[in-house]
């Protein structure tokens, strides 16, 4: 007697349904664990992503050059670096004049937000805020590192040089400071003098968290801020590399420096040099740890659910012996009794893993409508693997009881009470 795949998938089910409660408690193990994988992958692919277009935006070709690593616009908490000597800004005239695979560089004065112990305030008539990120940028950082403008202009080469009190303001800060719109040409008190605002950035992508720090970016020409701020020299420069050459860019900037720098052969590098690529690699290591975390849970609910399901196929087996023994005497063979307990055990976990999917995708939702600022994605290779690891760890602790009710005797089977 030959069983059909339809007819042993048909009496999985209805062994399933029949012991709803049961079967539920059963995979309880594999829907905690497939709904842990998919939310962590969730939350990590929207924040990859945010993560990638915000280093786009600063410019895929770009080599930033800096003191310290990490962000520059924080106060750095490595001892040993923090004993580094400042970058100089003639540094980047040497760079674009020695390195051919160079098309560019940019410099720009990251003023911190306290200065001789007074933090920098933006004011205007009944508003005033500390959340701000100032920057004096050269004229030309406008075309390396090149963003939308929801109102007005970069400011141009001849108010660099007079050092104009001109400031370009980020979306966030512009909507602080001007709630009715319209920040073009009005006028703010920073640090107490005045600065007439022309361009207000559109808001930036990606972002860490979903928050983008160069939303509450105020940056001003490069020597506007050396003459306003002489005592800080926290400079970071930004080469642009030629179309297709950054890496060659990458070791010439490098090579560049260390002469500079006057280092010996044998010694380290003494200022921090990345590439968007690098910074994401970074960031793809700390979310592979995360990532791991998360397997080595749901891995233990996995076994915890697939130790539970070969239990219950077991039990089932006892429970149905004579109802095998009936199909093995009417001509069922091996195989078929195999095949029977072996969908019914796919069929439970894989109804375990798509109750995960569901779950994740809902919390993964929920978490996304509750807090906006972390970006989640529901990434299709999650839910398919999610699936497909369910079903594996049904037939993998199935095989067991399916072959024990395989190798039942059905004369014995038969007379079983």
């Amino acid at each position: 007697m030959n069983i059909s795949a339809t007819e042993n998938m048909h009496l999985a089910i209805t062994g399933v349904w029949s012991h709803r409660f049961r079967s539920l408690l059963t995979i309880l193990g594999i829907v905690i664990g497939i709904t842990t994988v998919v939310t962590v992958a969730s939350l990590l692919t929207g924040l990859r992503e945010g993560v990638v277009t915000f280093f786009q935006e600063l410019g895929p070709d770009n080599i930033f050059l800096f003191r310290t690593s990490g962000d520059p616009s924080q106060d750095n908490r490595i001892p040993k670096e923090a004993r580094r000597r400042p970058l100089k800004p003639e540094y980047a005239e040497y760079i674009k004049r020695w390195c051919y695979t160079v098309e560019d560089t940019g410099l720009e004065l990251l003023i911190p937000p306290v200065v001789d112990g007074k933090p920098i305030t933006v004011k205007v008539p009944g508003f005033e805020s500390e959340t701000i990120n100032v920057s004096g940028r050269s004229a030309n950082m406008g075309e390396i590192s090149p963003r939308d403008f929801e109102q007005g202009r970069f400011f141009s080469p001849d108010e660099d040089q007079r050092a104009a009190h001109v400031v370009v303001l980020g979306h966030s800060v512009a909507e602080a400071l001007f709630p009715g719109g319209n920040a073009i040409d009005r006028t703010i008190m920073l640090d107490g003098a005045e600065y007439s605002v022309i361009g207000v950035y559109a808001k930036a992508k990606g972002g860490f968290f979903g928050e983008n720090g160069m939303d509450n970016a105020l940056e001003m020409p490069l020597h506007t801020a050396r003459s306003r701020y002489p005592q800080v020299d926290r400079f970071m420069i930004t080469a642009k590399a030629k179309t297709g050459h950054r890496q060659e860019a990458f070791y010439e900037v490098e090579a560049t420096m260390r002469k500079l720098r006057r280092l010996p052969t044998e010694a380290a590098d003494d200022f921090a040099i990345s590439t968007p690529d690098q910074i994401i690699q970074q960031f793809d290591r700390i979310t592979g740890l995360i990532g791991l975390v998360a397997i080595a849970i749901s891995a233990l609910g996995l076994l915890v659910g697939g130790i539970g399901v070969m239990n219950i196929m077991l039990v089932s087996v006892t429970e149905r012996t004579r109802e095998i023994g009936v199909r093995k005497a009417i001509g069922a063979r091996r195989r078929d009794i195999i095949g029977q307990f072996l969908v019914e055990a796919m069929t439970l976990t894989g109804a375990g893993g798509v109750m995960g999917i569901v779950i994740a995708i809902l919390l993964t939702m929920l978490i996304g409508a509750l807090v906006p600022s972390l970006p989640s994605k529901v990434p299709s290779w999650a839910l398919i693997t999610g699936f497909t690891v369910s079903v594996a760890v049904g037939v993998f602790f199935g095989v067991w009881p399916a072959v024990k009710a395989a190798r039942l005797d059905p004369v014995e089977a038969l007379r079983y009470e």
